[in-house]
């Protein structure tokens, strides 16, 4: 089975690996001599990644789509056959967009129901392989900062319910499997430009600067180093890290900035 110690290397399965957010969770990993399973939909962005990412001996592709039920097992069973087990599941996968809350249709929000449906199958094999294995392990959900502190400027209810889904397993399972010795935690990002934005210009990019407490918006480093730290806390679970630059702690005030850019054009 997998090695137990510290710096020992880890099992990671991060699912929507091949861009964005799930990238730079797996660059982190592998920096730290981890072995990674990348999975997503389209094989080639995932066979990109693994060359760009540049190490491809730690690395295993696993094209699957979670919101189908037998995608989970065949994750981790890769992840067994390739690397000997499962330390660490980043449950990253999912997909965004705004609109009206009224203008949502039903397919529109199975879609995203779907993501949170993956997420909780390919969590449940993970946490049987973890179980077997019987050293603990740590689990990682991806969620947003916007289940939180909703923006009136931001509609975006339909992921969003998906999204609470997730922050809500993730509390819940905290205790379930706390005496298994699997800690899971959540990050809450907020603002980080990735290929689910589109392209961006220079006006939306400033004004999505201006939205933030600290003054810039995140990258997705900022929420692998979050990632990395939960990976490895020991005596860490159930917490819902926000990644967001402040605004949380910002409350209405962060919110009111987010609605006013938000109408005056931005993103």
């Amino acid at each position: 089975m997998s090695p137990t110690t510290d710096n020992a290397p880890q099992t990671v399965i991060i699912t929507g690996g091949a861009t964005g957010l799930g990238y730079a969770v797996a660059e982190q990993f592998l920096q730290r001599g981890d072995n990674v399973v990348l999975n997503g939909r389209t094989e080639t962005k995932l066979n990109q990644a693994a060359q760009q990412l540049g190490q491809t001996d730690r690395i295993a592709i696993v094209v699957a789509d979670i919101t189908q039920p037998e995608a989970a097992d065949t994750i981790v069973d890769a992840a067994v056959e390739r690397f000997d087990g499962v330390d660490v599941l980043v449950n990253n996968a999912g997909v965004f967009d705004m609109k009206p809350f009224t203008e949502y249709t039903v397919d529109e929000l199975d879609t995203h129901l779907g993501y949170l449906r993956g997420t909780f199958v390919v969590t449940q094999a993970a946490v049987r392989q973890m179980r077997r294995q019987g050293q603990g392990g740590a689990i990682i959900n991806i969620g947003t900062i916007l289940t939180m502190n909703g923006v009136a400027g931001v509609p975006s209810s339909a992921p969003i319910a998906a999204k609470g889904g997730i922050t809500a397993l993730t509390k819940n399972l905290s205790m379930e499997l706390a005496a298994d010795r699997i800690r899971i935690n959540a990050v809450a990002p907020g603002i980080v430009p990735t290929p689910l934005y589109g392209e961006l210009t220079d006006a939306d990019r400033k004004a999505l600067h201006t939205m933030q407490p600290l003054g810039h918006y995140g990258t997705p480093k900022d929420v692998a180093d979050a990632v990395l730290y939960l990976a490895q806390a020991k005596w860490v679970t159930g917490v819902i890290l926000p990644v967001d630059g402040g605004v949380d702690a910002g409350g209405d005030g962060a919110s009111r900035v987010a609605t006013e850019t938000s109408r005056s054009g931005a993103a």
